[in-house]
């Protein structure tokens, strides 16, 4: 499950690397909207599918705004 995830956190689908990160958007119950780097914004249904927690580390930095 993924009762762990909240707005602001980043993470993979395991299923769909080709995506790239994710961030979580909305955690709703069982339902978690999250936009991937190559995907877009997916809703994706805890209850079928657990996403994968990526670190601190592992996620790109916020764009730089003029």
């Amino acid at each position: 499950m993924n009762n762990f995830l909240t707005p602001g956190c980043w993470v993979r689908h395991p299923q769909q690397p080709d995506w790239g990160l994710g961030q979580v958007q909305s955690a709703i119950g069982l339902t978690i909207t999250v936009t991937f780097e190559h995907a877009g914004k997916r809703v994706i249904n805890a209850e079928v599918i657990t996403l994968e927690e990526v670190g601190d580390e592992d996620h790109p930095p916020p764009q730089d705004r003029d």
